[in-house]
């Protein structure tokens, strides 16, 4: 039900917009039969690399929120608790922020997109890089957890005061880049997207008895015979890859990564992984293509920030969830 609940959404995301297309036409220009050229170049240049990358951001936070729940045996744990997303935002504020400070050495790189996919990459990558040594010589899951919060506040004071000795018209760069895109990326982007985030989902897969033993906890876990360093680097390096790749192609995009695990457990009232982690993947696609649709205002020339509609929508549906049920399934 899910699968075909998703193939719609898909549709539909694909067939709304500014640009009224009929949906005989949408399908035509999909495969390339269509006589009106416009159309073609709309729904396969801007709108099908869209959707794509709605239901691979979506599954992707979803998923890495799932892991660091589990990891962590926290519901408040989200997939940017290592301070992956503040890592790719110090990168970000560096190349869009540092001309203020450094002079202008960094102006050049803001003409190329790649630049920011970059930058975001290696502050990410410097980060998880910090979090996995650490993680080396830590035995608590829990100090992990701190440690990723002080390594993201360590990184947003950086950017405040790379932020302070800014123009306006940089600030407002960076503001937009943080508000979330999914219509930015051309097939080449969406391909190298789509190979990291494979990566990062075959680690999932190799790790769902991991993430089903360790909500036993993690003296039950290594008394199963379970290497608890060796599983939990293997998550880590999953989390980072789904939410950092995320994060560089598509901006820092809210609430999803921590909701969707969530409702996802209230709805099938489970905590087996081999029945959560592809059921999170559906609801994450799902939500993040309604999200999208909802934020292209179709008929209209405007477009929300999509970090705006995943709270404004997906909050009151957790809310409802957990009074209905009464309960928190963990």
């Amino acid at each position: 039900m899910l699968t075909i609940i998703l193939l719609l959404c898909f549709i539909a995301n694909i067939n709304l917009g500014s640009v009224s297309i009929p949906v005989s036409e949408v399908f035509n220009s999909i495969f390339g039969t269509t006589n009106n050229s416009s159309w073609q170049y709309i729904v396969q240049d801007y709108r099908l690399p869209k959707a794509l990358t709605a239901i691979l951001v979506g599954s992707g936070l979803g998923i890495s929120g799932l892991l660091m729940q589990t990891l962590f045996r926290n519901p408040l744990a989200g997939p940017f608790v290592l301070g992956i997303s503040s890592g790719a935002s110090l990168g970000v504020a560096l190349v869009i922020l540092g001309s203020g400070v450094f002079g202008g050495m960094f102006a050049s790189l803001l003409i190329s997109k790649w630049s920011i996919v970059i930058a975001a990459s290696l502050g990410s990558f410097l980060v998880l890089l910090a979090v996995l040594l650490v993680s080396s010589r830590v035995r608590d899951t829990m100090a992990i957890l701190i440690i990723g919060l002080m390594f993201g506040s360590i990184t947003a004071a950086v950017v405040s005061v790379l932020s302070y000795f800014s123009s306006a018209e940089q600030l407002q760069q960076y503001i937009f880049w943080g508000f979330g895109s999914l219509g930015n990326l051309t097939w080449n982007e969406l391909l190298i997207f789509f190979i990291i985030y494979c990566l990062g989902l075959l680690l999932t897969v190799v790790s769902i008895k991991a993430l089903n033993t360790f909500l036993l906890g993690e003296n039950y876990a290594k008394s199963l015979g379970l290497n608890i360093k060796q599983s939990r680097f293997i998550i880590i390096i999953a989390t980072s890859l789904l939410a950092g790749t995320i994060t560089a192609f598509a901006g820092p995009i809210a609430f999803i990564g921590l909701a969707i695990p969530h409702i996802t457990r209230q709805v099938f009232n489970t905590s087996n992984h081999k029945v959560l982690l592809p059921a999170v993947f559906l609801f994450g696609a799902i939500v993040m293509l309604i999200c999208d649709s909802i934020a292209q205002l179709p008929t209209s020339d405007y477009t929300l920030p999509i970090n705006a509609i995943t709270s404004i929508i997906g909050a009151p549906i957790v809310v409802w969830l957990l009074v209905r049920q009464r309960k928190m399934v963990f």
